[in-house]
């Protein structure tokens, strides 16, 4: 019983961050153009984790690109803080 306690316990650690990432991102809006899987009006995440895996300033590009926009591609959303778009840019690159 121990060992199904402890097993469980860290699987909930494991996908607790996961799934309060992706509930940012709802919370945010961030689904009225991107989808994990699938492109909508913007690239899906994991499209976008693909593209910016090998960049090293990648976390702070794309930070920057959430809240101040990208020209006609990505509107700024400058209600976002710069701590809540480091967490949507982890959560989005770890999905590879």
């Amino acid at each position: 019983m121990k060992r199904i306690l402890l097993a469980l316990a860290a699987t909930i650690a494991i996908a607790a961050p996961t799934l309060a990432d992706e509930a940012l991102a709802k919370a945010k809006k961030c689904n009225t153009c991107h989808s994990i899987e699938k492109t909508k009006t913007g690239p899906s995440f994991k499209d976008l984790a693909k593209k910016y895996a090998s960049q090293k300033d990648a976390p702070a590009k794309l930070a920057d690109e959430i809240i101040h926009g990208k020209g006609t591609e990505m509107p700024a959303n400058p209600q976002i803080s710069e701590a809540d778009a480091k967490t949507l840019v982890d959560w989005i690159l770890s999905l590879k």
